[in-house]
């Protein structure tokens, strides 16, 4: 589960620079953005589903 939270975590920071560029006006970076916040998502997703899977295991007691 780490490891899904860690490639969300750098997708999301590598992000910040095109976002501050597209914040002046720059197009490019507002593309590279949005495909960015399309990694993102996906990562996510897998992260919430990854974290569904954790809860559904059996208690190890």
């Amino acid at each position: 589960m780490m490891e899904e939270y860690d490639r969300l975590k750098q997708l999301v920071e590598s992000a910040a620079e095109d976002v501050a560029k597209a914040a002046g006006g720059n197009k490019a970076a507002g593309t590279r953005v949005r495909k960015a916040m399309q990694d993102i998502k996906a990562s996510a997703q897998e992260l919430r589903k990854r974290v569904l899977e954790v809860r559904s295991e059996p208690s190890q007691l």
